[in-house]
């Protein structure tokens, strides 16, 4: 009966076409970023460079609010393939390079710029559309699984990005990557579009009389500051990201050539140890979530999360290192379901496009902790510059939680607000 329970969601016809989108999407993004990302280090041999690389692929941070806007505008669903279609064309362009021969860590920054514009949007899109076409009880369920698209991809993908480069270059590996874009994208058009025209917060249809996109913006912000719940998890995130997201997304190339002297194999280990213990914990959120209080396993969780990500810096060995990172990637798994799952359920389906664009602005403290351990490292170590975020992550998590006690520490989510 567990089995059962863990897997319904996939009784949703929408749900059994997005959940393969998302994991195509999603095996893409990890094969990509780990083929480039050792390409800019090896080509340059700079860890400023590679963070700068890191940092372009999430630009479009600034303009996550407005993508917000238009998803309630046009529909989640709609919005996410021709984001998608974006990425396929950016791969296809990488691949025509690569067979050429012309392939530079220049170019790799630019065209990570231009997916960088609509991809840091993609996780948000996809927890809107699956908040909107699954059933309220199984929300918590269905974002757990749908966490093991990412999880399982950067093993998957991590793994497979290696061994593809690794036996045949560049070109050939982006062969899978552009096919597994253009697939995800197809899948992503057959997940069924809303049962109701996408509403203003005015309550107007369509597009005829809805106010000023920017008017729909400063309403989704108000909204989002007058519910402290919803404002304590924009904080979370700019922190998390900030501090463990930073290290675990981007500097994990400089770990595996510098700290701990391997290969892009050794490289596909530490990536896939990670994932591995963030699937297992989204496996245990997809069964047990629903049966405890999602803000305080998220707070609890973070915690343990920056605990871990302290010990990860102490870890001289790939060994140590592969162990520790496994452990964080579960207790990252379980803050960030809940954090995800109280974010949609505290926003409603009228402003649900509007605040996971909000959401997904919290990005952009990512390529700011990215360039300034770029920075701190070569001045500090990376021992020590890991640590030094970790602590941070620790002080202001503790400092949100006494801040906003009341609103987290609440025993049940509102029903009227799904």
């Amino acid at each position: 009966m567990p089995r059962l329970d863990a897997l319904a969601p996939f009784r949703t016809r929408s749900y059994r076409f997005q959940w393969p989108a998302d994991l195509l999407t999603s095996w893409a993004f990890e094969m990509e970023t780990l083929i480039l990302g050792w390409i800019v280090l090896v080509e340059t041999g700079s860890v400023l460079l590679l963070t700068v690389f890191g940092a372009m692929q999430y630009g479009g941070t600034l303009i996550a609010p407005m993508l917000g806007v238009a998803s309630d505008r046009i529909g989640h669903r709609t919005l996410l393939a021709g984001m998608r279609a974006v990425y396929a064309s950016v791969a296809a362009a990488l691949m025509v390079l690569a067979f050429a021969g012309a392939l530079t860590p220049l170019l790799i920054c630019l065209l990570a710029a231009v997916t960088g514009l609509v991809r840091p949007s993609d996780m948000g899109l996809r927890g809107a559309l699956i908040a909107e076409t699954i059933p309220v009880g199984l929300l918590t369920g269905a974002m757990g699984i749908s966490r093991t698209t990412s999880d399982s991809a950067r093993i998957a993908g991590a793994l497979a990005g290696a061994g593809l480069f690794a036996a045949f270059g560049v070109g050939p590996a982006y062969v899978a990557i552009t096919c597994f874009y253009i697939v995800g994208a197809l899948l992503t058009l057959g997940v069924e579009p809303a049962r109701s025209a996408p509403v203003s917060l005015s309550g107007a249809t369509g597009t005829s009389g809805n106010p000023s996109p920017w008017g729909d913006l400063r309403e989704g912000l108000v909204y989002i500051w007058n519910t402290p719940s919803l404002l304590a998890i924009m904080w979370l995130a700019f922190l998390f990201n900030l501090t463990a997201f930073s290290i675990t997304q981007g500097l994990l190339p400089y770990a595996a050539r510098d700290v701990y002297h391997v290969d892009q194999t050794g490289l596909g280990y530490l990536v896939a140890s990670y994932a591995f213990g963030a699937l297992l914990g989204s496996i245990a959120m997809s069964r047990i979530g629903v049966a405890i209080e999602l803000p305080r396993l998220m707070i609890m969780a973070a915690l343990v999360w920056h605990v871990l990500l302290l010990i990860f810096a102490q870890m001289q060995s790939l060994t140590g290192g592969v162990a520790s990172l496994m452990l964080l990637g579960f207790a990252q798994s379980l803050s960030m379901v809940s954090h995800t799952v109280i974010l949609l359920r505290e926003s409603g389906p009228r402003l649900r496009g509007r605040v996971t664009g909000v959401r997904m602005l919290a990005i952009y403290s990512l390529p700011l902790g990215l360039l300034a351990a770029g920075v701190l490292i070569p001045g500090i170590g990376f021992h020590t510059t890991v640590s030094l975020y970790a602590l941070i992550g620790l002080a202001f998590t503790v400092l949100i939680a006494v801040h906003w006690r009341d609103a987290l520490w609440r025993p049940k989510p509102p029903p009227d607000r799904l």
